[in-house]
Parts: C-alpha cells; sequence; structure tokens
C-alpha cells in the first residue's frame, strides 16, 4: 500500500532502515517504532518507495 503522506512515507523508511540494521532500533518514535513491529519488510518497502511528490505533508484527520 503506497504512502499518504510524506510523514507517512519518511516513517516508513526510517522503519525499513531499522529492520535493514542500517539504524538503530532504539532511535525510532512514534508512527516509525508501531510500524517497525507490526508490517513486514516488504509492506514497509512499498510504503517507503512511494513518490512524495503531490503528497501532503500530513494526513488529513476525518471529522465525525
Amino acid at each position: 500500500m503506497p504512502a499518504k503522506s510524506k510523514k507517512q512515507q519518511m516513517a516508513a523508511g526510517a522503519a525499513l532502515a531499522a529492520m535493514r540494521g542500517e539504524r538503530k532500533k532504539s532511535s525510532l518514535r512514534g508512527a516509525s517504532k508501531g510500524m517497525y513491529e507490526s508490517m513486514s519488510k516488504a509492506e514497509l518497502r512499498r510504503m517507503a518507495k512511494t513518490k512524495r511528490k503531490g503528497k501532503p505533508t500530513r494526513k488529513k484527520k476525518k471529522v465525525t
């Protein structure tokens, strides 16, 4: 699944780097830590390779 925002794409990239051993797991915070624990390497790769052009900085929250 592609990332819906720039921040989501960056968090996936950080989690993927930690999974590959290029970054320490202890350096992850927030969304990237959750992604590291709950997503597979293939899912992270698909989300991290999403192009940032045209994406909002943050995903808009739904108002209910």
